[in-house]
């Protein structure tokens, strides 16, 4: 597998566990603050154990094909992503609206100028 995919699956995988770790106590009415932190804690530390090695690997610094501004642009599209779907998924208290639409496509001119040459 190409550093390139390795690294957007390790940032997919990541993020996914930050946004659960972020936002899944808030489907726990009956969970108290101090409960929810150290389970926060828990699933951050597996956050961690990703985001890391994706940075490192995706990383020119350490031969991966990304710079620094292209690896944030694509972690932030990834966690904008993966929040918009687990908040239709999980929560279904929101729905995609226009806007939303277009601040993804947004996204997707910042993607392109990041990585333009």
């Amino acid at each position: 597998m190409s550093k390139g995919l390795s690294t957007i699956l390790l940032l997919l995988a990541s993020n996914t566990f930050m946004t659960i770790a972020w936002y899944g106590h808030l489907k726990f009415k009956n969970v108290g603050m101090l409960a929810a932190i150290a389970i926060s804690w828990g699933i951050a530390l597996l956050e961690y154990s990703l985001m890391v090695p994706a940075n490192k690997i995706g990383s020119d610094m350490n031969g991966g094909p990304y710079n620094m501004f292209q690896l944030k642009i694509i972690q932030e599209v990834i966690s904008i992503s993966v929040f918009v779907i687990f908040t239709l998924l999980v929560f279904k208290t929101e729905t995609l609206k226009w806007n939303h639409i277009i601040g993804f496509l947004a996204l997707f001119i910042a993607v392109y100028f990041f990585f333009k040459k």
